[in-house]
């Protein structure tokens, strides 16, 4: 790039002009551009832009915008500027670190007479957009990694199952740090199942698939939020998901749809809650047996509002903690 002219014509005391720093997105699709970033890509003096390839080009020119493939140094950017000029320097992803040091360094040395500086966001992320980051990583670790690319839902299943129970874990210890990474852990475990979900050759799905599956859901379940329906209580709109959700589901029993699966009190306990929802009285059965202690035990914890997966679990801290200090005592204890 060519400024000495421009040096030579303007002089020291010329108006030093404007430099507007473009930034966009690259989770925007190219060309969706605010009116600012186009009011100002069409009043400039000179465009420019370091990567040739940089997805915006196409539509910049497509739209009369010259753009000139150039990576200026700060000096030579207050060059082009003198006399007033406004330039706008189209950023690649890295952001300009370079050119923006340099003109820091100028601005500092205090010999310059600097143009007007502006940071102007072209297209900016909306919330969840780097959620398009990780289906993007994923898309390529599911291509490339020799472990990832023969993984099946049955295979993983395993860690969906422990990364909940560690979510579960950093809840109940108040750990704000380890509650973020572990709905990390269960969001790849989303992502990573509907990816595989695109390879199947008989019922193939995608992420946005299974997203736009729980859109619709959650928005027909939330009538008095997105409809004309009434709920101004928790009770309320509790009743209003149940009565919906069986009009779905048209279960033969209210026990369906209970993953058998799960941990042996969670099961007793929803069991019983499907039961008293149902408004069915159903005894115990009368047994003199561990099984059918606990099973009483966490029906009644059920009952009272209580969970009697996470009181056992807190029961089982102290308890730990216990024997943590017994061994204290006695260090010689295998």
């Amino acid at each position: 790039m060519n400024t000495t002219d421009h040096t030579a014509d303007h002089g020291a005391e010329a108006a030093p002009g404007r430099i507007v720093l473009l930034t966009t997105s690259h989770r925007v699709a190219p060309g969706l551009l605010s009116w600012p970033a186009w009011r100002a890509l069409h009043a400039a003096d000179l465009v420019l832009c370091a990567d040739g390839a940089h997805p915006q080009l196409p539509y910049l020119r497509e739209a009369g915008v010259a753009v000139a493939e150039a990576a200026p140094s700060a000096e030579e950017l207050l060059d082009a500027c003198a006399g007033g000029r406004t330039v706008v320097v189209v950023a690649t992803g890295e952001g300009e670190p370079a050119l923006t040091d340099g003109l820091a360094r100028l601005a500092g040395s205090g010999r310059v007479s600097m143009p007007e500086l502006e940071l102007l966001p072209a297209s900016y992320d909306l919330p969840g957009a780097r959620l398009l980051d990780l289906v993007q990583v994923m898309d390529r670790i599911r291509a490339e990694c020799p472990w990832s690319s023969r993984q099946t839902h049955e295979g993983l299943a395993k860690y969906a199952i422990e990364e909940a129970y560690e979510l579960v874990e950093s809840i109940e210890a108040g750990d704000r740090g380890e509650l973020r990474e572990e709905l990390g852990d269960v969001l790849l475990q989303v992502v990573f199942h509907a990816r595989i979900a695109e390879d199947d050759d008989e019922e193939p799905f995608s992420v946005d698939d299974v997203a736009g599956g729980i859109v619709a859901k959650l928005i027909h379940r939330h009538p008095h939020v997105f409809g004309d329906a009434s709920a101004t209580t928790p009770e309320e709109v509790r009743e209003q998901w149940l009565r919906m959700k069986a009009v779905e589901k048209q279960r033969a029993s209210v026990t369906d749809g209970i993953p058998l699966g799960q941990p042996a009190l969670a099961l007793a306990a929803k069991l019983a809650s499907r039961a008293r929802t149902a408004g069915l009285t159903v005894p115990l059965p009368d047994r003199q047996d561990i099984g059918y202690t606990l099973l009483a035990l966490a029906t009644e914890a059920e009952s009272q509002g209580t969970d009697p997966e996470a009181a056992l679990r807190a029961a089982a801290r102290t308890y730990r903690d216990a024997i943590k200090k017994a061994e204290q005592n006695n260090p010689e204890t295998p």
